[in-house]
């Protein structure tokens, strides 16, 4: 009986650690989503600067001439 209570013990504290692990990839995945995103903002911000008519809506957007 005490060999299966060790035998849990060392299983729980192996899945502790695991999830620890997964928790801090999850929080730097975020973080570096959230800096993607910002990033992606900024170019957005830069590119409707350099040409405001270049980048359209999709729903403004013609069809290709092979439609």
């Amino acid at each position: 009986m005490e060999d299966r209570v060790i035998d849990l013990e060392v299983r729980l504290t192996h899945l502790e650690a695991a999830i620890d692990e997964l928790t801090a990839t999850v929080l730097r995945q975020q973080r570096a989503l959230a800096t993607t995103g910002e990033q992606l903002e900024f170019v957005k911000s830069l590119l409707a600067e350099l040409a405001p008519d270049a980048v359209r809506p999709l729903s403004e957007e013609t069809p290709p001439p092979h439609y």
